[in-house]
């Protein structure tokens, strides 16, 4: 009890008093280093599989016919854990922790009955979902046995992902960051071993990824069970309660949009090109997304180490912390952005050979690139906002955004943009870079038209 409640002590005060700047990057480091560890974790299979000899191009595409569900399932994860670890540091904020451990226990309950729902409905349904997703014949083959392997594990992706949020919520980033790098790093060495080694091919990915998961789930529930946090899992509070889910549920709508529409956006991009491109067009975009999660990632990682101070201090009713935390996440996440569009805008057959070796996908991935990022350099400003609403648990704000860029935007555009274009695929492509800046833009202006000016000196939280 005495160390809990030093830990407790220890975490909180940093929250509340270190300089923001330090705080930040104390926190921003282990949380950047740990997303970008998660990017090799969801690219390594990637890397693999583009590499299989002979049969390289057709599996990296079938692999990415099944990216939407992967997302998907990543998404309902990010709907509870998102939603309810800031839920739980405005209570610490606010000096109940008792609540917060509430959050805490209802998430893990509702994150395991999630689980075995999604589990039961993708592996029951894996080939007619994929072949609405874009597959063709020749994909299905390496998309459907991947796919059914990895749903097995959906119940480690949930707790991995939903509760490691928690971890890094109460200021314990380092932590964190060991969840994601021991599944990474296991990952690593498990993709050869199966997929080469045992001559297990698209399945070896699927097996290797499913066992560090699991490793990585039960490295999280340890540490929120133990006395070295300051919340913990306790069993009187594994149920649902809606009163305290409500509203983690209200404010995890957000990030679960921003998520779950990329697996609707996947399925318009996959459909659309299939229709304009074929498989190559197809396997083109299954490049660019990878190359994408680039700029999420780190970006992501920054957010999440401004988040806890974000949400405690706005608990503890102290804005001129709030408002110095968001500036610098911007200037940095701005920074960030800037220098990847122009990595993107003069390297892309290098972005694009850590995916392929083949010469025709590869220089067919590198046209599009530089016109699927195009407005990469804008995305810092709208990640920054975006995760300040949520952060500040404004929910109404957040869920716009996040419905704003995929489904408002870029739904319509994917087939809107090729009417106005002889080449159709580059209007498929193009709908991007339009949607990202119409986003930025009404981003902008909603957040400093309202959030900000409530963040003026001598202003209060009501």
């Amino acid at each position: 009890m005495e160390q809990q409640n030093h830990n407790q002590t220890e975490s909180q005060n940093k929250l509340a008093v270190m300089p923001v700047g330090k705080l930040l990057f104390s926190l921003a480091m282990p949380a950047i280093a740990a997303q970008i560890v998660n990017l090799l974790y969801n690219m390594v299979d990637r890397i693999y599989i583009g590499h299989i000899p002979d049969i390289g191009p057709l599996a990296l595409t079938g692999l990415g016919v099944t990216f939407p569900v992967i997302t998907l399932i990543s998404a309902f994860a990010a709907l509870v854990g998102f939603g309810g670890a800031p839920r739980a540091s405005i209570a610490m904020g606010k000096g109940d922790n008792e609540t917060a451990e509430k959050i805490l226990g209802n998430c893990v309950f509702t994150l395991v009955c999630l689980a075995a729902v999604l589990m039961g409905v993708f592996f029951a349904f894996a080939e007619p979902i994929l072949y609405a997703f874009g597959a063709s014949e020749e994909t299905i083959v390496y998309a459907l046995p991947y796919l059914r392997i990895y749903v097995l594990g959906t119940i480690c992706v949930q707790i991995t992902t939903g509760l490691n949020s928690f971890i890094t919520a109460q200021g314990f980033s380092a932590v964190g960051m060991k969840t994601v790098m021991i599944g990474a790093g296991l990952n690593l060495v498990l993709d050869p071993v199966f997929i080469f080694v045992f001559g297990m091919g698209v399945q070896g990915a699927a097996v290797a990824t499913v066992l560090s998961q699991a490793v990585s789930a039960i490295w999280v529930l340890r540490f929120l069970s133990s006395k070295k946090t300051t919340l913990r899992i306790r069993k009187n509070n594994l149920h649902f309660d809606f009163k305290i889910m409500a509203p983690a549920l209200a404010l995890g709508a957000s990030p679960f949009i921003m998520q779950s529409t990329e697996s609707l956006i996947s399925v318009c991009f996959n459909t659309s090109l299939q229709k304009y491109g074929g498989d190559m067009a197809v396997g083109a975009m299954t490049i660019l997304t990878s190359v994408m999660q680039v700029s999420l990632m780190p970006l992501s990682g920054l957010c999440q180490g401004m988040q806890p101070i974000v949400s405690f201090n706005y608990g503890a009713k102290n804005l001129d912390r709030v408002r110095k935390a968001f500036l610098i996440t911007l200037v940095s996440c701005l920074g960030y952005a800037t220098a990847l569009w122009g990595l993107a805008m003069l390297f892309p057959r290098g972005l694009a050979g850590i995916f392929t070796s083949d010469e025709q996908l590869l220089s067919y991935a590198a046209w599009a690139l530089r016109i699927y990022m195009g407005s990469t350099c804008l995305f810092g400003a709208q990640i920054a906002c975006q995760q300040t609403f949520v952060a500040m648990g404004k929910a109404v704000q957040s869920l716009f955004l996040a419905a704003l860029r995929k489904i408002i935007l870029l739904v319509p555009l994917i087939y809107i943009m090729p009417l106005f274009f002889e080449d159709k695929v580059f209007g498929v492509f193009f709908a991007e870079p339009v949607a990202d800046f119409l986003a930025v833009c009404a981003t902008v202006t909603l957040f400093f038209s309202t959030v900000w000016k409530m963040m003026g000196p001598g202003k209060s939280v009501n």
